[in-house]
């Protein structure tokens, strides 16, 4: 699939990052990223100049006098217009300038200029943070809403690994389904390889908002791709908190700052900020590192194949019947309507003889008590 011309320098920028990762195979990467080795190579060599629209500020203005420094450190707020006195500076060390002022300095200049009022200083709190030990051991999915647009909605997708907070899909949806979200994914796995886990909520797509029993559609795909799909407990949003506090970015970095005409506009603002969100912006919860250097591709390639379930011997499988029933022990048990035609496997517990766990791949369904009247007539 060619790259579209929105994202192309943005993708370019990733590939260039990821080849300075350790370990990192450039055939590998130059195949997911659907270029030859010889345009990887000639990118390899160029280097930055290789991203067109790279920066030719000069890497440090010796001559400047400290009002220049305020205007650039108060221009680049009024880009950024929720960063912090931290990430400003980090962001423009990380462009070259060594004649900055301390953190507490550039915050008094932010406060005198009316960049910081009392009730945003105020409503600055500290977050508690956990995050797993390596790159795409969990991705955390969900939509943002819908923001109304000069035609219609969009419908913002993200998917953020937990470890690196580095964005992997930031997609302008017309709605929130399954093709759109299995479309978004597909080329998400291709580029980047599988995850060990997904974290979403309980909503539709991904979800059972109608109270069935199982997985959905989109779940049954994720899971027969290896990948263990989890969601978060209702009414517990901070499960997947680093995928919320990345909706708040979001918003304030591009939702209220400009009205989109329709889905070409907003994929484009939304491929902007990613570009800036991965690789410029200092992340405060990284030691005020950028995403990019936290994030390696998985070394999971994409299947374009599904692959059949693969069952211990001793498990009884069952094929699913399209009402999301099987027959087990001589009563039906409705399993998942989504399972339709696919085939599970019921295990007993080693400590109770009428105990069973219905298998879809290796993600438990369904729990059976042949002691309970929960069977089918």
């Amino acid at each position: 699939m060619p790259w579209n011309e929105s994202n192309r320098m943005s993708l370019r920028r990733d590939f260039l990052a990821l080849c300075e990762q350790p370990g990192v195979n450039i055939s590998e990467l130059c195949r997911r990223f659907e270029i030859s080795r010889k345009t990887g190579y000639k990118w390899l060599a160029r280097g930055k100049e290789a991203l067109a629209d790279q920066s030719r500020r000069p890497h440090s203005s010796p001559e400047r006098t400290p009002a220049k420094i305020e205007a650039v450190i108060l221009a680049t707020r009024d880009q950024y217009r929720d960063w912090g006195a931290r990430k400003l500076k980090r962001y423009l060390e990380n462009k070259g300038r060594r004649d900055l002022p301390s953190v507490s300095t550039i915050t008094q200049i932010l406060h005198r200029h009316g960049r910081i009022t009392p009730d945003a200083s105020q409503a600055a709190q500290p977050w508690q943070r956990f995050e797993h030990p390596e790159p795409n051991h969990l991705w955390q999915m969900d939509y943002k809403g819908h923001v109304a647009m000069t035609q219609g909605r969009v419908h913002p997708l993200t998917v953020l690994d937990d470890h690196s907070r580095f964005n992997l899909v930031l997609a302008a949806c017309a709605r929130e389904s399954m093709q759109e979200v299995q479309a978004a994914l597909i080329a998400c796995f291709r580029r980047y390889g599988l995850p060990h886990r997904i974290s979403c909520d309980n909503g539709s797509p991904w979800g059972n908002t109608r109270g069935e029993v199982g997985l959905t559609h989109l779940g049954v795909w994720i899971t027969r791709l290896g990948i263990r799909l989890t969601h978060a407990r209702p009414g517990h949003p901070q499960t997947n908190g680093k995928d919320e506090r990345f909706h708040r970015t979001l918003k304030s970095g591009v939702l209220q700052r400009q009205v989109f005409t329709d889905l070409a506009n907003a994929q484009r603002a939304f491929d902007a900020f990613r570009d800036v969100y991965n690789h410029e912006r200092p992340h405060q919860a990284l030691d005020l590192d950028v995403p990019i250097s936290r994030y390696r591709p998985s070394q999971r390639p994409y299947p374009e194949v599904l692959p059949q379930p693969e069952y211990e011997s001793g498990s009884t499988v069952r094929k699913v019947s399209k009402n999301g029933l099987i027959h087990f022990n001589g009563r039906r048990y409705r399993i998942a309507k989504a399972l339709d035609g696919q085939q599970v496997a019921i295990m007993p517990d080693a400590d109770n003889d009428s105990l069973y766990t219905v298998y879809f791949f290796q993600t438990a369904v369904r729990k059976l008590d042949l002691r309970l009247d929960d069977f089918i007539d």
